[in-house]
């Protein structure tokens, strides 16, 4: 019997737009033959809402209006069924199986919404509340690998509440020029910024705290940009490494995801084996030392000496056209449509998995 995934897209977070291009390119992908796919979009308010009209066979979510004739909903469950309801009045219109969410950045990738699917017992794509709060948080994440011998650049953090604020010239002294500013919990490079004298430096630290209370300051790293995809709950396996050649100073929010030629993709890296072997395992260790279970993508700075440090591990990458994550598994061996059915098996078998555990 087919089982039913909910499609979560959209969400209050400044990467309101990446959302739909993914949810479009994962609906797509989804093999029909195995699953019955709905689509439930957050609007910027945070409200929930079904389209019971739209079932196109391919969809473009940015292109087209979901939720223009969109009916507002709330989730429930009735015994082992999970209901779509009507808000108005409070008649269910729909069920499904297992939740498929797409919304990154805050409340779709922070542990909000992991949360609480968890609290209604709904299976979820991805890493649990735990893995996905900590991935969120850049300064957490820091903290933890660095405590599993896991290399990472040097860092600053800065609070905005804070009564002494680190200088520019303290922060030059201490990780050197250029230096990167960016919030804590964002993602997608979403308030990212290049650093290289007091006023950029100004302009950095305000544009960042305008996305969260912390902030990072870290030194820059002089390397390539190499990344890896991992798959799996208890027994994660990593796929091949890709390189990001930026056109631009660096990879930002527009070349990731508005401008195709903002950076190419090399796929498989031009990098020695042996530190191929070694990305690869400290890659998968880095992902069990945060909790993650499903997915992640995570990346590193490679240096001319092979040298490196993990930049940052992301919980719920990318899904366009051209992001990196099912390119590269695309490159080990596994197809869109295979890879979007494992990370649906993935979040059932964890649900299973949990489930004996409850009394």
């Amino acid at each position: 019997m087919k089982k039913t995934v909910a499609l979560i897209f959209g969400g209050k977070s400044a990467e309101f737009e990446i959302s739909l291009h993914s949810a479009s390119n994962i609906f797509n992908a989804f093999d029909k033959e195995k699953f019955d796919v709905i689509l439930l979009g957050i609007d910027k308010k945070g409200n929930w809402f079904y389209n019971t009209s739209y079932s196109e066979a391919t969809i473009h979510l940015s292109q087209n209006n979901f939720f223009s004739k969109a009916i507002q909903v709330y989730l429930d469950r009735t015994g082992s069924k999970i209901c779509i309801v009507q808000k108005e009045n409070n008649r269910t219109i729909a069920g499904f199986d297992v939740a498929f969410s797409i919304i990154h950045g805050t409340f779709g990738e922070d542990g909000t919404l992991q949360g609480y699917l968890k609290s209604l017992d709904i299976p979820f794509v991805g890493p649990d509340v735990l893995g996905s709060a900590i991935c969120m948080d850049k300064e957490i994440t820091k903290r933890l690998l660095r405590d599993n011998n896991i290399p990472i650049a040097r860092f600053i953090t800065l609070r905005k509440k804070q009564e002494k604020k680190v200088s520019f010239d303290e922060a030059k002294e201490e990780l050197g020029l250029p230096m990167f500013v960016k919030p804590c919990n964002a993602g997608s490079s979403v308030g990212v910024n290049k650093v290289t004298d007091q006023s950029s430096f100004d302009r950095a630290v305000e544009e960042a705290f305008r996305y969260d209370n912390k902030i990072l300051v870290e030194e820059a790293i002089t390397g390539k940009e190499v990344e890896c995809a991992i798959l799996g709950n208890e027994n994660p396996r990593s796929s091949v490494i890709g390189e990001i050649i930026p056109t631009k100073d660096f990879y930002s929010y527009d070349a990731k995801y508005n401008d195709a030629e903002g950076a190419k993709m090399k796929i498989p890296a031009d990098i020695d084996p042996e530190i191929t072997q070694k990305l690869r395992r400290t890659a998968v260790e880095a992902f069990k030392a945060v909790g993650c279970e499903g997915l992640a993508r995570v990346d590193f700075f490679l240096r001319d000496d092979n040298s490196f440090v993990l930049n940052e591990i992301n919980t719920l990458p990318g899904f366009t056209e051209i992001s990196m994550y099912p390119k590269l598994w695309e490159h080990t061996g596994i197809s869109y449509p295979d890879l979007i059915s494992s990370l649906v098996d993935l979040a059932m078998d964890r649900q299973r998995r949990d489930q004996a555990l409850q009394l």
